[in-house]
């Protein structure tokens, strides 16, 4: 730890101490016959792979944002002074797992660091599939050659498919990504869930459109932003962005998948040069309640841009991210996943056909009913998509769960063709 400390950095022995964030999770591993106190921050603003001896967690415990320094003496050891408890809530401080004034600084940073660059840089690899290029072609290739595939087709507008985690659905993306391996787009307009605009409602509450004027640079190669398309768009809703429910301040994309997993696999099919528009989608909630309201015609008119802009040209495909169903106890219900199971499969069942018929409206009514009843995560991308594209057919490709039985909790996911 550095002897020169940030001014935001906590330093007082009698003012509370900020609590541990709550978004962090501490997770015990074993290494070397010792257990640690693993901190894992899905977004991203702590030090990775950091951890502490398991010997820590009495004095974390400690950290509920009411007690100072002076106060955890009195829990502590004899031979503890409290300059070695001070620069130990420092040390976390520093490594942001303190919701503190350095903390909030710390972040804004990171997210107005992401703005401003010109660049995406990946962050699922390493995780979900190798971060070696070699490696990853081997383990991409190696699926493609053992796992099931589709007859490639010709010409295709569109492809719905999952993004979870690929070590669990891989069998789904090999079928769908390998049915398009011989298509040549020059652009594609992607259209992928968006896991975490909801962290950010002064920006994105009316705004569900997120797009990244930004290279994605994936572990097999860059795919650079479609400039002149997002050029297009930008002109198109000058001073209009509230009408369109479009915003370009992308801090939404910093640490989301659902983008990143497609772009791995049509950059491993692809060997021709294309560019990318990527759009995130958030939460499309309000159509439930009064679909011809605000964000409906705000749906209405950026569907219909996009429509205006790309739909006719033969040279654009349209690739939307998104899963099906998520159940059971990590997720909220009451009752273990599996108990579950019937009901989903007759939900996306439906889910899926609708979507197939090209239906915007149908999807919307099945979605409506009882409001999101299974937390489907590729409702807003498709009805999006569908909206751009009404009555384009296709044809359903994949359909599969993953049973995370351990945790009593499944995720659903498929995918669509549009021919």
């Amino acid at each position: 730890m550095s002897d020169i400390k940030p001014d935001s950095i906590f330093n007082s022995y009698t003012d509370p101490i900020p609590p541990l964030r709550f978004d962090v999770q501490i997770i015990p591993i074993k290494q070397d016959g010792k257990t640690y106190l693993y901190f894992q921050d899905q977004y991203g603003y702590a030090t990775s792979d950091f951890a502490v001896p398991q010997s820590a967690r009495s004095m974390l415990s400690l950290f509920d944002g009411q007690r100072s320094v002076e106060d955890i003496m009195e829990f502590s050891d004899n031979g503890v002074t409290k300059e070695q408890i001070l620069e130990y809530v420092q040390f976390l401080d520093e490594n942001a797992l303190l919701h503190s004034a350095h903390f909030k600084e710390h972040a804004a940073k990171m997210e107005s660091e992401y703005e401003r660059s010109d660049v995406h840089f990946s962050i699922t690899a390493g995780l979900a599939y190798p971060d070696d290029p070699e490696e990853m072609t081997h383990f991409l290739n190696e699926a493609f050659e053992k796992l099931p595939t589709s007859e490639p087709v010709q010409t295709a507008k569109a492809l719905y498919a999952p993004h979870i985690d690929i070590r669990v659905g891989m069998n789904s993306y090999v079928k769908a990504f390998s049915a398009i391996k011989e298509l040549k787009p020059k652009r594609v307009v992607m259209l992928a869930t968006s896991h975490y605009s909801g962290m950010y409602p002064d920006i994105y509450e009316e705004r569900p459109f997120v797009i990244a004027s930004k290279d994605f640079k994936m572990v097999n190669g860059i795919v650079k932003a479609d400039w002149e398309g997002i050029k297009k768009i930008r002109e198109q809703i000058e001073g209009e962005e509230e009408h369109y429910g479009v915003t370009f301040q992308d801090r939404a994309h910093r640490i989301e998948h659902s983008i990143e997993q497609h772009l791995i696999f049509i950059n491993h099919l692809w060997e021709h040069e294309f560019s990318l528009i990527p759009i995130v989608v958030g939460g499309l909630d309000e159509l439930f309640y009064k679909a011809d309201g605000f964000q409906g015609q705000q749906v209405e008119n950026f569907s219909g841009l996009l429509a205006e802009l790309f739909v006719d040209d033969d040279n654009t495909f349209f690739l939307i991210s998104g899963d099906l169903a998520h159940i059971g106890k990590k997720f909220g219900d009451n009752k273990p996943a599996k108990e579950l199971f019937d009901d989903i499969r007759n939900f996306d069942d439906a889910f899926l056909d609708f979507g197939a018929s090209g239906s915007p409206q149908k999807l919307l009514n099945l979605m409506s009913e009882k409001y999101d009843p299974f937390r489907i995560c590729g409702y807003p991308p498709l009805y999006s998509f569908l909206k751009t594209l009404p009555g384009l057919n296709g044809e359903i490709l994949t359909y599969d769960i993953w049973d995370e039985s351990e945790r009593e909790s499944g995720v659903s996911f498929g995918s669509i063709l549009y021919r």
